[in-house]
């Protein structure tokens, strides 16, 4: 299950943070760009972090918080009433290079490349397959087993735990290898699922 059905919850969770943002005339798109300038913050952590275990721990607050504007941005646009296409368009161009800086990050440090490729393929695909949907008349697809907030919430949690400790678990793969093999292989399973789900509904309709 996609942390993004929860948005609904979570748009609401976020209330008093968009009150807070509404009364000091932050704009979405300020909040778009900012998380931007996190996610590039926590991929520098995270390259650090691999020659450094303690640094996991500030690269996990920096990618959590990088999650938390991905939502406020939206929820904020929406309760001012400022959504624009123009809005969208930008906060789906900053979103994809914030998961290149931070997944690229992780990988860096834990110096896989060829995993790191992968997975920020699977990523890219698994996006881009969202947004085709939306063009194609489809409506903006969320689904399939890994979203954006489940692989930050993800990358998050494991790099706190990272920070503490770090084991080699099977193969010779640590915890930060590990998850990186698991984004590598469900964000193309997610991409495909998005794919399949596309595909049958323009042609069978």
């Amino acid at each position: 299950m996609t942390l993004d059905k929860l948005r609904p919850l979570s748009n609401k969770a976020i209330g008093p943070f968009v009150s807070a943002a509404r009364r000091l005339g932050i704009s979405a798109n300020a909040i778009t760009v900012t998380s931007v300038v996190t996610a590039a913050a926590a991929g520098y952590v995270l390259v650090v972090a691999g020659s450094s275990q303690s640094w996991y721990l500030l690269a996990s607050a920096l990618v959590l918080f990088t999650g938390f504007l991905d939502v406020l941005d939206g929820a904020l646009a929406r309760a001012t009433d400022t959504a624009t296409d123009a809005g969208d368009f930008l906060d789906h161009v900053l979103d994809r290079y914030g998961d290149v800086l931070i997944l690229g990050g992780l990988a860096i440090g834990a110096d896989q490349y060829e995993l790191g490729m992968l997975a920020l393929t699977g990523v890219l695909l698994t996006a881009y397959l969202g947004t085709q949907g939306d063009a194609l008349g489809l409506g903006r697809i969320y689904g399939g087993l890994l979203g954006r907030a489940d692989i930050l919430v993800l990358v998050g949690v494991v790099c706190a735990v990272a920070a503490v400790a770090n084991p080699t678990l099977l193969y010779g793969l640590d915890l930060v290898d590990a998850t990186l093999v698991v984004l590598a292989v469900f964000t193309h399973v997610t991409a495909l699922q998005r794919f399949v789900w596309s595909w049958r509904e323009l042609t069978e309709h």
